[in-house]
């Protein structure tokens, strides 16, 4: 039965999927676009180079990235991991594949960098080799300097975003499963008084893993945006360093004060003692400030709407997020964005 909506269009909200695609290449500095099985777009790229965008401008070229994208695809999803590669003019690109109920469906796609150390890169594939050589280099020697524009990243660092980025492929069956799949199946198992549950609709699959998965990205997105100084989660007491390890790996997560103090195997009151002579604050003004902090990172660097922020750093409402921000701010979200914008612009 699921393999008739296995269509990734059909899955995906495309909509919402392009505003996170455009967030995470402006964060990882890759142009990312999402294809389907044949490798065909299901978005528009988003931060693609000049470069690229010029070679895929040419009708001669084009099918050789068309192949690249529909290859790396399917290599990735033989391997069942995100797949390294060179394209057709020796630039690193990277496979995500995207699969449910272990049908490929369609991929992720990130890339469109040079490496830093190319003899890193040796044990590559070039996935696509030039039938027209000539005609490949007089493209390259045409387009130098878009080619020289490129981004340049090391071996260790695009390996490291390839895995990050393999955290969308869960999203997507987040998405599927949580709304447009889900809502679709049960509509129509009530309509004909079936009885269904969602073993039936997904082996291997349940509400808690789907709730972990969104918990996994949520906290995959927010912690790509954040960069914590040192002083963030310096403690000097052993007995505090769980928890303070904790709330900055669960950034949309509501912490509770007795939960960090079981992580801590400390009673709650000596939790709270002791947490407050460490920094200074007691355990619930630390965290809103600490995550207010966060916030203005966010608005600082993303154009996430403020409802999607509030959401990022766990808070109940956009209501609420809203309150905290100006408690500590003494001016609301948007009016702070309003002036980070302003002051960048003179």
């Amino acid at each position: 039965m699921i393999k008739e909506y296995l269509h990734i269009n059909k899955i995906l909200d495309l909509n919402k999927w392009k505003r996170l695609q455009d967030s995470l290449a402006n964060v990882t500095k890759l142009a990312i676009l999402t294809v389907d099985y044949k490798g065909i777009p299901v978005t528009s790229h988003s931060s693609c180079q000049a470069f690229c965008q010029n070679v895929r401008k040419d009708p001669e070229l084009l099918p050789y990235c068309q192949k690249c994208d529909s290859r790396g695809g399917l290599e990735a999803v033989r391997l069942n991991e995100p797949y390294v590669y060179l394209c057709h003019f020796n630039i690193i690109d990277i496979a995500i594949p995207i699969t449910i109920d272990g049908k490929y469906i369609g991929a992720v796609l990130a890339g469109q960098v040079k490496l830093a150390d190319p003899n890193k890169g040796t044990d590559l594939e070039q996935i696509v080799s030039s039938k027209n050589v000539p005609m490949h280099e007089a493209k390259l020697q045409e387009l130098q300097d878009d080619y020289d524009q490129l981004p340049v990243m090391t071996y260790e660092e695009i390996v490291k975003i390839s895995n990050m980025l393999s955290l969308l492929c869960n999203y997507i069956v987040e998405e599927a499963l949580n709304k447009n799949l889900l809502v679709e199946m049960f509509e129509k198992a009530s309509g004909s008084q079936e009885s269904v549950n969602l073993s039936t609709i997904l082996p291997g699959y349940s509400i808690r893993n789907i709730e972990s998965i969104k918990k996994e990205m949520t906290n995959a997105i927010a912690d790509a945006y954040l960069k914590n100084s040192p002083s963030d989660n310096a403690s000097t007491s052993p007995a505090l360093q769980p928890a303070f390890e904790y709330i900055h790996s669960h950034k949309s997560e509501q912490v509770t004060l007795k939960h960090m103090a079981d992580l801590c195997h400390l009673s709650p009151s000596y939790f709270s003692r002791l947490f407050a002579k460490e920094t200074g604050d007691n355990f619930t003004t630390y965290l809103a400030k600490l995550k207010i902090k966060w916030a203005k990172q966010l608005l600082e660097v993303t154009d996430m709407p403020i409802s999607q922020i509030s959401d990022e750093l766990g808070f109940n409402e956009s209501g609420y997020f809203i309150k905290i921000f100006k408690k500590f701010e003494e001016i609301t979200p948007a009016l702070y964005r309003k002036y980070i914008q302003e002051q960048s612009v003179t």
